[in-house]
């Protein structure tokens, strides 16, 4: 019912427009807002190129899009990979439409205002520096929504980046203010849409988390710059009386693939599970693919199994393709399930596994076909020198399993 609603309303969008002028995108910078519960705005910007590009912008972040269709006076903007797209209408330079994710059912309502680049106003000064590493509790005392995870904010006057990394993975590149008490972050990929609203005291903060207009949850934070989340490679694990990994799933020419290949014999193989929806998997996908191209002669593979929410096989493999063009993988990836993207439902496909908790999840295994680690979640590039220390760790492990004798 809810993507028929999705398709009324594009299908309303083009019609009640279908004999105006055509317009296109003006150059230069946007304020964009996202309208999400309790009246809140999340906002992020971007800069137009031509009618035909454009570039988004959170902190240190920056997404080239090239997929703009302009129908009459309609433009439809599709980011890089992922399923979701902002459908507007231009008017006088502006913009006034939708951000929709067609196979969850969502839709956003969306304005963009020409001319313009400040993500958020600030009208009152602070004292405030949240600079360091916060401790924080999403969801304190709600069964099973509870969890943790760690702030790494820096702040410049009044202007924070930074990011929270949980035991999955991290919220990515947020950026936004201190404005006198009130901290403000934002970030937007075209899958993800993330706003925090927090009041911040000297070593406190409390506040809201809000991910598009269909979640919201509180969260409290305190200073605490000796916060460590738990160990990554000790939340995965293989059930008792298993060593080794097995699975068979279809690549999209049909062909079921399996670890017992002759293209993974006597060689070590890095499992990648994931999602095309998952930004925290593109980041994971974006590192593989030039690992993998540096390093493919020397008996090592990758091989990643997609859980996909897309409802059908074809739309499926769609998305598969796509990251694959997008990011030139040369790896394969192979549909694991499709309709939706449940943890458990993973798991079940998995069976050896005591649980699929994260996407991405990543599964080392030595020449002989022996699991050797398993590492939950990605410490992306928005976590700074988290991410080189995950590059140095996975670089040396991989090359101590292909030291080994066959």
């Amino acid at each position: 019912m809810k993507n028929n609603i999705v398709i009324v309303l594009v299908i309303f969008l083009f019609n009640c427009n279908s004999e105006k002028k055509n317009v296109q995108l003006k150059n230069g910078s946007y304020r964009a807002v996202l309208y999400v519960q309790d009246n809140k705005e999340l906002p992020f910007v971007f800069d137009v190129n031509s009618p035909t590009e454009l570039t988004i912008y959170n902190a240190d972040e920056t997404i080239k899009v090239d997929e703009i269709e302009y129908r009459n006076d309609s433009v439809f903007i599709k980011a890089p990979v992922f399923e979701g797209y902002i459908a507007a209408v231009i008017k006088d330079g502006n913009l006034s439409g939708n951000f929709i994710k067609e196979s969850l059912g969502r839709v956003v309502p969306f304005s963009a205002e020409f001319d313009t680049n400040e993500r958020f106003k600030i009208d009152s000064h602070t004292a405030k520096d949240i600079s360091g590493t916060w401790e924080a509790v999403f969801s304190k005392g709600i069964e099973g929504d509870e969890y943790i995870a760690k702030g790494i904010f820096k702040q410049a006057g009044q202007k924070v980046e930074g990011t929270f990394r949980t035991t999955t993975g991290d919220y990515r590149y947020l950026e936004g203010v201190m404005n006198g008490d009130q901290l403000k972050l934002s970030t937007f990929d075209g899958a993800h849409a993330f706003l925090f609203t927090a009041e911040v005291s000297d070593s406190t903060m409390e506040g809201t988390f809000y991910s598009g207009n269909h979640w919201k949850e509180p969260f409290v934070a305190k200073r605490n710059a000796a916060f460590e989340l738990p160990n990554p490679e000790d939340l995965t694990f293989l059930k008792e009386g298993y060593d080794g990994l097995e699975f068979s799933f279809p690549d999209e020419d049909g062909n079921s693939v399996s670890l017992s290949d002759q293209r993974f014999k006597n060689k070590v193989v890095v499992v990648q599970i994931m999602g095309t929806w998952c930004p925290n998997c593109l980041d994971e996908s974006k590192y593989y693919t030039k690992f993998y191209e540096a390093n493919a002669e020397r008996g090592f593979e990758i091989v990643a199994l997609a859980f996909e929410y897309a409802k059908t096989e074809e739309k499926a493999f769609n998305s598969i393709n796509r990251l694959r063009d997008k990011l030139n993988i040369a790896y394969p990836i192979l549909l694991a399930q499709y309709g939706t993207s449940d943890k458990a439902k993973a798991q079940e496909k998995l069976p050896m596994l005591n649980h699929v908790l994260s996407y991405p999840t990543s599964i080392f295994i030595d020449k002989t076909g022996k699991v050797r680690k398993i590492h939950t979640g990605f410490n992306g590039p928005a976590t700074g020198e988290k991410f080189v220390e995950f590059k140095k760790e996975f670089e040396a492990f991989v090359g101590e399993l292909l030291a080994e004798p066959n």
